[in-house]
């Protein structure tokens, strides 16, 4: 598959995630943008405004592989801490806004991966991330975060390839944090090894996803007992 080629799929799939994440962010009422999320420690309003936050981030990664100068995402976990604050204090339709003029923005930017790249990787939270994998990562994370919304839509009505981005976003999470060995096995025949490979876990794509992010073990069997992972 080109280059070209790839950059449009991967944006057509991107653009469908994105506009089932917004509509379902238009749908909630400010009481529940105000209640808990599955993700740790933050409301669903914190949810959305970290994905307007990021939309905007990964852009520097995208300034990095096309001019070779290395772009922080952020200029301090602090500075990420506050932005995402400061974007989830805002009223509801003022915070629908900004998720939507990200992933516009984002969308536009990511068009210059099609260009001459200065670099083939970039770096991110201590992770290597091929420049050919930039909106695949976005895609990953509005995948997970609207499965953190916790609504009526549910990870299965995601892409499959949608999917496969996501866990392959887990996976380089969990291989720079040292989680323990363990080969991961989906139904769709996809396989991951990390560290020494020694514990396997099985699951459809949805339930290894599920189990990776949030440590939902419900629908993953494994070789022996599952081990706590690292955050992602």
């Amino acid at each position: 598959m080109s280059k070209a080629t790839r950059l449009h799929s991967d944006l057509s799939r991107l653009g469908r995630e994105t506009e089932m994440f917004l509509a379902t962010t238009a749908s909630l009422s400010d009481d529940e943008l105000a209640a808990p999320s599955l993700c740790d420690g933050w409301r669903r309003a914190d949810v959305v405004a970290h994905l307007a936050s990021n939309g905007r981030a990964l852009v520097r990664l995208v300034d990095w592989a096309v001019t070779g100068q290395e772009q922080a995402p952020y200029a301090s976990a602090e500075a990420r801490n506050q932005e995402i604050a400061a974007l989830a204090a805002l009223p509801r339709e003022e915070l629908v806004g900004k998720a939507r003029e990200a992933a516009s923005y984002f969308a536009e930017q990511a068009q210059r991966l099609s260009g001459e790249l200065a670099v083939e990787e970039v770096h991110l939270h201590g992770k290597r991330i091929p420049v050919t994998s930039i909106v695949a990562l976005r895609n990953a994370e509005v995948v997970v975060h609207h499965h953190d919304l916790d609504t009526a839509w549910t990870i299965e009505e995601a892409d499959p390839d949608s999917l496969l981005d996501a866990l392959e976003a887990a996976v380089r999470t969990m291989r720079a944090k040292g989680a323990p060995g363990m080969t991961l096995v989906t139904e769709e025949r996809d396989e991951w090894v990390i560290g020494d490979g020694a514990l396997r876990v099985a699951s459809d794509r949805e339930g290894l996803l599920e189990w990776l992010a949030r440590g939902s073990g419900d629908n993953v069997e494994a070789d022996g007992p599952l081990p706590v992972l690292p955050a992602w």
